[in-house]
């Protein structure tokens, strides 16, 4: 088997021929490290690679299957972790100059599961620091590229994830999400990304506002992230915001069509800007989604923009994590995340109570016309990729990137099920996605929408960095 075909392979592809011994995780994870070694330079997606601990795990992983028995469905898969998740015997800087760059000692919840499940850890993956927005560059690492045109942006905060994933450096790519960092980077990348009821992917230690978070995968197909969530998508008692009650199988009405299901469209929530190409594509989707036999409604769904309420929860983060350094770390840090802690100094405490119950009243509503609609559709951010190392397109009259991020953090607020799917391209070859959000605990709803799409719509993957470049 040549390592450049295993390169390109799902987990599904490569477990089969893992079973078959066809092929085995150890020429699985060289082939893998080679993609790697080969695209890295150019995108910076990846900010630890464990070249030695990964042959390893993968060698350990051939004999398993030898002898028949896999520890689970993706023993020897290759896998990537984000940089905000320990990993025992990996530094975990999470993109900041106040971190040591010593080794952790101890596995975060998704890192022992996939560990103990066979995986074969890669490395970690880039992330801003502490992942505070919605790119991807820090002072330790510097800026991820987007695949697309390294001259862009891949979004963030998982943007080193996302990047990994449409170049196929490892299979399987775990992700986080406070405000759409999962889904703003597979959007702006072409790949798929998942964020699932708040709670039922478990995370210690805690996230910087830890009721926003969710764990999830970025990966080429739903598939894949079946794969990851089937895994991940387990209780941990250490983390205090887990809850039980996560399906058996994620993926368990994947092979269903989309008879019978009602989706409302709502193109812009009733208050974002979109982008003419942004919008068309996804409209195209919408009727995509209805000659797949579901019936897409265009709605509103009857809520003001959350950005304020998501800001005084985000900004509080940001001031809580500065109030913890000294002024020599305080200087070591992002200038714009330290003016996001200077602007939540001003709220008073009845502000951020308001800020608390206009959350549950969005989340309400929310749950609301989830009883009438199954999903809700929304474009996946407003704007293509932007140029890389600004949080806002240049020249645009945009502050930050919360503004053009207007479609995702309102699910954080909800803490319900989201994903972004591609759907096509700009004229320029930039990637779109659109989303798809349902009631929390409906993920298995959400992923059988996602999947029926995506099997009907195959989407496309850059085969190198600026594939533009090469094409003829």
């Amino acid at each position: 088997m040549n390592d450049n075909d295993l390169g390109v392979m799902d987990a599904q592809s490569l477990t089969a021929l893992f079973k078959a011994r066809e092929a085995s995780p150890l020429e699985a994870t060289r082939a893998a490290l080679k993609r790697i070694a080969r695209f890295n330079k150019e995108v910076n997606a990846y900010v630890y690679v464990d070249e030695e601990g990964a042959e390893s795990a993968a060698k350990a992983s051939s004999r398993r299957w030898g002898q028949g028995k896999p520890l689970s469905p993706i023993d020897g898969v290759p896998i990537s972790l984000k940089d905000l998740t320990q990993v025992a015997g990996m530094p975990c800087r999470g993109g900041s100059l106040t971190t040591p760059d010593t080794p952790c000692d101890t596995d975060a919840p998704p890192a022992r599961m996939l560990r103990e499940a066979g995986a074969v850890i890669l490395g970690k993956t880039n992330t801003p620091e502490f992942g505070w927005k919605g790119v991807t560059d820090n002072r330790v690492f510097g800026a991820t590229a987007n695949p697309w045109d390294t001259r862009l942006t891949p979004g963030g905060s998982s943007g080193g994830a996302a990047a990994a994933a449409a170049l196929n450096m490892g299979v399987l790519h775990q992700g986080g999400d406070s405000g759409g960092s999962i889904r703003i980077p597979a959007a702006l990348t072409g790949v798929f990304g998942f964020k699932p009821t708040f709670g039922w992917t478990p995370q210690w230690p805690p996230a910087t506002e830890p009721s926003l978070s969710h764990l999830g995968p970025l990966t080429r197909s739903v598939e894949d992230a079946v794969s990851m969530l089937n895994i991940i998508g387990r209780y941990d008692y250490r983390d205090p915001y887990a809850t039980r009650g996560q399906p058996d199988d994620w993926g368990e009405d994947i092979g269903k069509d989309l008879k019978g299901l009602r989706i409302g469209f709502s193109a812009d929530l009733g208050y974002a800007t979109v982008d003419p190409q942004v919008a068309a594509r996804v409209r195209e989707a919408a009727n995509n989604l209805s000659e797949l036999g579901a019936e897409v409604v265009e709605v509103d769904p009857g809520f003001a923009s959350p950005l304020d309420t998501f800001r005084k929860l985000w900004f509080t983060a940001s001031l809580e994590q500065c109030s913890k350094m000294n002024d020599e770390q305080r200087k070591l840090l992002d200038p714009e995340l330290v003016d996001n802690a200077k602007q939540a100094e001003k709220w008073s405490a009845v502000e951020l109570f308001r800020a608390l119950n206009d959350r549950a009243r969005l989340t309400q509503r929310l749950e609301y016309f989830n009883q009438q609609f199954h999903l809700l559709m929304t474009p996946a951010v407003t704007i293509p990729a932007f140029e890389i190392n600004h949080q806002v397109p240049p020249g645009s009259k945009m502050h930050d990137w919360e503004e053009w991020a207007s479609f995702s953090y309102p699910f954080n607020l909800s803490q319900q099920p989201a994903a972004s799917v591609p759907c096509g391209f700009t004229e320029q070859g930039l990637p779109v996605g659109f989303q798809l959000s349902g009631g929390r605990h409906d993920d298995i709803r959400v992923l059988r929408a996602c999947h029926a799409y995506m099997r009907a719509h195959p989407p496309r993957f850059p085969s190198v960095p600026n594939p533009s470049e090469y094409a003829h």
